[in-house]
């Protein structure tokens, strides 16, 4: 019989501070085997490279770093396919990084009991988000829940926005549904001549257009009368998909 494996987390540490690198990178070799480190980050610049490059599962992410800070690193992603703990020698920034959709959030000096605990936490989250993919068929859309999984009526669905990790799926009976997948999954999964993503982090169905506007920006009103923001580039795309789509019903 094959020895049992536990599952493992792969990470990169952005720290500025060369002790708060190699100080995490440490305490984790030492007492989380759960997890490995395949990088190390000084700056949000370096970091970016490296997510790009060796796709991590979870950044350990300090906050108050010189040029780009934590949070502007995070706005640096369109999708973000990661988690984010942040680690940060200050407790204020609590709030803003909930806001952010940070998995976790450690004080320096790193305690081992909540670094620990920190793991275990990701570790959950990491599995459960593997067991359901977003699955789209014969109009019905699957998708991941804490039970199991939930169908959606896809011709249901009014907008999806996009925060990080997670996916908010708004639907027609003004029901919404947190899904922890990136909107990127959702749009790779749902018909591209129903759904358009107008901006980084809105995807829209098209047949829930009810009026556009280009006074002072381009913005779309929803039939949940919701009114979001396209993006500048994104403007041109939009206007010739909903001629296309007025052509095709």
């Amino acid at each position: 019989m094959p020895p049992i494996t536990s599952p493992k987390l792969t990470a990169i540490i952005v720290d500025d501070e060369l002790h708060g690198r190699e100080n995490l990178n440490k305490i984790i070799g030492t007492y989380c085997p759960e997890v490995e480190v395949l990088g190390l980050a000084e700056s949000a610049v370096q970091a970016k490279l490296l997510v790009y490059s060796l796709k991590p599962d979870v950044i350990f992410l300090d906050i108050n770093m010189p040029v780009l800070d934590g949070f502007d690193f995070l706005e640096e992603f369109d999708d973000r396919n990661f988690m984010v703990v942040f680690v940060s020698a200050f407790m204020e920034y609590g709030i803003s990084a909930v806001k952010a959709g940070a998995a976790d959030y450690l004080l320096k000096p790193i305690s081992i009991k909540e670094l620990k605990l920190t793991i275990k936490k990701l570790l959950a989250i990491h599995s459960k988000s593997q067991k359901t993919e977003i699955q789209y068929d014969n109009d019905k859309l699957v998708i991941p829940a804490s039970h199991g999984f939930n169908v959606l009526a896809v011709d249901e669905i009014v907008r999806l926005e996009g925060d990080g990790c997670y996916t908010t799926v708004v639907m027609k009976d003004q029901k919404k549904t947190v899904v922890s997948r990136t909107l990127k999954d959702f749009e790779d999964s749902l018909p591209g001549e129903k759904f358009f993503r107008i901006h980084k982090s809105h995807l829209i169905n098209l047949r829930y257009v009810k009026d556009y506007s280009n006074l002072s920006g381009n913005f779309v009103t929803m039939a949940d009368e919701s009114r979001i923001e396209i993006s500048r580039r994104k403007a041109p795309d939009f206007i010739q998909k909903i001629k296309t789509s007025m052509k095709t019903v």
